[in-house]
Parts: C-alpha cells; sequence; structure tokens
C-alpha cells in the first residue's frame, strides 16, 4: 500500500530554480573577473582558482538540468519518477571538481619549473578577493536554500561556491605573501595548497552520490524514522517491525510491515495504516513516501521463518 507521492512546494520550486539561475549568472561573472586577474598577474594561484570557476560554471549548466529534470512527474518509463538525478548531478560536479584540481596541480608545477613571471599582483589580489567575498555570500545562500527545499542539488553547488570562496581567500593570502616577502614561490605552493583542498571537496561529493545511488541508509535518518513511528503505532496501537528506508536526494522512501491482531478486519486495518502513511511524513517534517505492508500479529513471525526456509537453495 502507498501513499500518494508528496508533490514539491510550487513556491520551493520557484525558489530552486531561482538559486540555481542566480549561481549560474554569478559564476560566469567571477569567471570572466578570475580570467582577467590571470592575464594580468600570470599567477598559478589565480590560474587555479579561474580553473575552479570554469568548472563551477560547467557543473552548474549540468546542475540546471537536473533541477528541472529531477522535478517532472513519473513516466510510464520511468515510474519513480526522475529525482535520482539528483546523485549524478552531485557526482558530476564532483567529478569536475577532481579534474580542476589535477589541473591546478599539473600547471602549477610546470610554471614553477618554467620559472615565475609575476605582474600587477595588487590589482588580481583585489579583484580574486571581491570575487571569495561574493562568492561566500553566493554559497551560503544556495547551502541554506537548498537544506530548506531538501535539494541535494542546491546543496551541492553551495559546497561547491563555498569552496570556490576559500580558494580565492587562500590565494589573497599566498599572493599577499608575495607582495610583503617578494619570494614568487608562495604564489605555486598555494596554488598546489588550493588543489588539495578542493581534491577532498570533490572526492566527498562522489563519494555521496554513490552512497546514494547505491540506497545507503544513514543511521541518524533511521532513528528519526523509527522514533516517529514508536509514538505513531503507540498511538494509533498497533506494532511494526521491516523497516527499511532510501533517500532520492529529495524525499525519503520508507517501508514498513504493521502488525494487527488476526480478528482485525482489512477495512480497519487499511484505514489505520492509510493514517499512519499520511501522518509520518508530517511528523518527520520532511517529502516522503511511506508503502505499508499489512501481517497478522499472532503468526507473522512464523510465517517469516517458512519463508526464509523455503526461500534457501537446496
Amino acid at each position: 500500500m502507498v501513499s500518494p507521492v508528496t508533490r514539491r512546494d510550487e513556491h520551493e520550486l520557484r525558489e530552486a530554480r531561482f538559486a540555481m539561475r542566480l549561481s549560474l549568472i554569478v559564476g560566469l561573472a567571477m569567471l570572466i573577473g578570475k580570467t582577467a586577474a590571470f592575464l594580468m598577474t600570470h599567477s598559478a594561484a589565480i590560474f587555479s582558482d579561474a580553473a575552479e570557476s570554469v568548472i563551477h560554471v560547467v557543473a552548474v549548466g549540468f546542475a540546471s538540468f537536473s533541477l528541472r529534470l529531477s522535478t517532472r512527474s513519473a513516466s510510464p518509463q520511468f515510474l519513480y519518477g526522475y529525482e535520482r538525478i539528483t546523485f549524478f548531478s552531485a557526482g558530476f560536479e564532483g567529478a569536475m571538481i577532481v579534474v580542476a584540481a589535477m589541473a591546478i596541480l599539473f600547471e602549477s608545477i610546470r610554471r614553477w619549473i618554467a620559472g615565475l613571471q609575476l605582474e600587477h599582483l595588487g590589482t588580481g589580489v583585489l579583484l580574486v578577493l571581491i570575487a571569495g567575498i561574493v562568492n561566500a555570500g553566493l554559497g551560503y545562500y544556495l547551502l541554506r536554500t537548498g537544506r530548506r527545499t531538501n535539494s541535494l542539488i542546491l546543496e551541492a553547488n553551495g559546497k561547491h561556491v563555498l569552496t570556490d570562496s576559500w580558494t580565492s581567500f587562500g590565494v589573497v593570502v599566498g599572493l599577499g605573501l608575495v607582495l610583503l616577502t617578494h619570494w614568487k614561490p608562495f604564489d605555486p605552493l598555494v596554488a598546489i595548497a588550493v588543489a588539495g583542498n578542493i581534491l577532498w571537496s570533490g572526492g566527498h561529493l562522489v563519494w555521496r552520490s554513490a552512497v546514494g545511488l547505491l540506497d545507503y541508509s544513514d543511521p541518524k535518518a533511521g532513528r528519526k524514522i523509527r522514533d516517529k513511528l514508536d509514538a505513531l503505532c503507540s498511538e494509533l496501537a498497533i506494532q511494526y517491525h521491516g523497516v527499511r528506508f532510501r533517500t532520492t536526494g529529495y524525499r525519503q522512501i520508507i517501508e514498513v510491515h504493521l502488525l494487527f491482531p488476526r480478528l482485525t478486519s482489512v477495512s480497519e486495518a487499511h484505514r489505520l495504516a492509510t493514517i499512519l502513511e499520511e501522518r509520518l511524513p508530517a511528523e518527520l517534517g520532511m517529502p516522503a513516501e511511506v508503502t505499508t505492508h499489512l501481517e497478522s500479529l499472532e503468526d507473522h513471525a512464523d510465517v517469516h521463518r517458512e519463508e526464509h526456509y523455503t526461500g534457501r537453495p537446496d
């Protein structure tokens, strides 16, 4: 028995789409500014920042497509909808970050070996500092909006933008040291440190995508679901077992077996199960689809043992 799929609130959808458009516009502006700063200074550190902005623009383009696809209704070919594209989007963004980190490492070492030639560092540092401040504000907004709308796509994008801002601040510190000490190797060293930082960030996104596609069940979410089930089942005077759950990146898919006394009528069991299916998402405070399986309280253990026994290979 499946409760009706909770539809995304139209206001949340508009907010998420606006946030994604804003991220793309700001990303393009940051790319232009950082590219100009790199062309002026020939700094490996600023190159690392600009390279991450290139990846950011590409990733946001894919994330924007994924966000629109994830909100489409189910079809005869995709009966469960398209929400799991969110994990592909997060994985793609993480992979792009890893590619950027490798490019930064290669270019930084190449420039260091070839000889460092830095110019107009003051102007370049100012441009990168402005970009870092703007990205910090944007990243916080995207992260907050993603959590409020239960959008893994926006959360991943927000974390990427925040990483980009820390990259910019690291570049500012490194080039500031070059200006103060006149020791040019600070420039590639900062770029290498930046690459290491974003490599960690990208790897985390790829891992989160992988475990999501493998239907990882978060223990914290599991405890919350069982706490709410305990309260609801106590109130409805029923028992449960066999809880399973996974996330689509937007909503929880929850399966639970409900136990009723043998003399309970089918209509009464159905009524109580429907109440639980409708109330559990509200109690959790998140979108959820609840599937219940009705069993007899008195003999369910014997039935399960029999199924297990007969199902074993000879």
